[in-house]
């Protein structure tokens, strides 16, 4: 089985618009190589679980003239291309996630061009484009610190501290890590509608690594607990964002349930006031039927009584001469083509020969031709169709 009629077989499981998914899958891998389609199953918020499909691999950014391969997973709901895609950014070990305005803590990716998504304009190799744009604006990871410095933080992009993992073509993870990073569980159900942050939430307290005094400097309780409080406040905010987003998708849901089933309400009615007028139709033409029968019956019955009391071909002599004349002909013009055909099993078996045959058959034939042309002005005089 070649890649796009495996691929169209994953699709044809869950997806509603497969054939315009496969077109911009397949659009896709094409152009990156490393992204991989795969099925697995996707865990809600709400812990519902459904099987989707993802695109997992990486993207190649470019940063500082340097080209960078960032793992992602872009995970495709079942109504795509009417909801956007879910996407993370998927760090391998020797990577750790650069929370930002368009990145959280769970390396989920907030863009405008997902809050914005509007199909047929926005497509996933658009969003790949702007992804990719975005993290060489703003890196989304940077390299884990080495043992000798496990507190060295991220100082700035494009310090030695902190870079991409360059030239790096390999799956970012295994088949046995989990599709959600951590303990992270996925976004509410249609989650891609969520908007994204505007600006990044603050981060917990990570001490650095500086020159002089302020190398054992500490942060006070009190900071610590306005840190907490305002990621605490931007997550619950984030999430009821995402909760109104669901309700308002499940009402749009509904809403269009609904008139579907006044529209097919609508049509039952229409149904069956067609239906009714059909049953008044029948019920007509079976009286009518009835009442023809009646009369059949009452023929019958006249004719039975009438062929019981004098002779049966009393009852097919015509009254009037002309059509009296027709039947004479028509009788007349039969018993010829009797005469035909026996004259001619007779010359097959022998009993006369051909001579005689042909004689016979030429004055038959010629009187037949003068039958019915006679029967056929008779016809047209009494006002009947044409019979030949």
């Amino acid at each position: 089985m070649n890649p796009t009629e495996n691929l169209r077989k994953m699709l044809s499981k869950v997806y509603k618009y497969r054939d315009l998914t496969l077109r911009e899958v397949t659009n896709v891998t094409n152009r990156y190589k490393d992204l991989k389609p795969v099925m697995d199953n996707y865990v809600f918020n709400d812990g519902m679980s459904r099987e989707l499909m993802s695109l997992t691999g990486t993207i190649p950014v470019s940063y500082k003239g340097n080209i960078y391969n960032i793992p992602v997973c872009l995970w495709l709901l079942d109504t795509y291309p009417y909801n956007p895609p879910i996407c993370f950014v998927k760090p391998t070990s020797a990577m750790m996630i650069r929370t930002g305005k368009h990145i959280d803590a769970n390396g989920k990716v907030y863009l405008p061009y997902l809050h914005e998504w509007k199909p047929p304009d926005s497509n996933l190799f658009g969003l790949i484009q702007v992804m990719i744009f975005v993290f060489g604006e703003e890196p989304p990871v940077f390299s884990r610190p080495s043992p000798q410095s496990p507190y060295q933080a991220f100082q700035a992009a494009g310090t030695t501290n902190a870079s991409y993992m360059p030239n790096t073509p390999s799956t970012p993870f295994t088949q046995n890590q989990t599709p959600n990073p951590g303990a992270f569980q996925g976004y509410p159900y249609p989650a891609a509608t969520a908007g994204y942050p505007a600006t990044p939430g603050p981060a917990l307290y990570t001490p650095t690594s500086t020159a002089g005094p302020a190398r054992n400097a500490t942060i006070g309780e009190d900071t610590i607990r306005a840190s907490l409080v305002s990621a605490v406040s931007d997550k619950l905010r984030r999430r009821m964002n995402e909760e109104m987003d669901r309700a308002q998708a499940e009402l749009d849901s509904l809403k269009k349930a609904e008139d579907d089933l006044k529209t097919g309400h609508q049509k039952l009615q229409e149904m069956m006031t067609k239906l009714d007028l059909e049953i008044t139709d029948v019920d007509r033409n079976i009286d009518l039927l009835k009442q023809k029968d009646e009369e059949l019956t009452t023929a019958l019955d006249k004719m039975e009584q009438q062929s019981e009391s004098g002779d049966i071909d009393d009852l097919i002599t015509p009254t009037a001469p002309l059509y009296r004349q027709i039947l004479n002909l028509y009788a007349e013009e039969n018993a010829i083509e009797d005469t035909i055909f026996y004259l001619g099993e007779a010359l097959r078996k022998g009993v006369v020969d051909l001579d005689a045959f042909l004689k016979h058959v030429r004055f038959l034939s010629r009187k037949q031709f003068q039958l019915r042309a006679l029967m056929q002005k008779a016809r047209k005089t009494a006002g009947l169709s044409d019979l030949y």
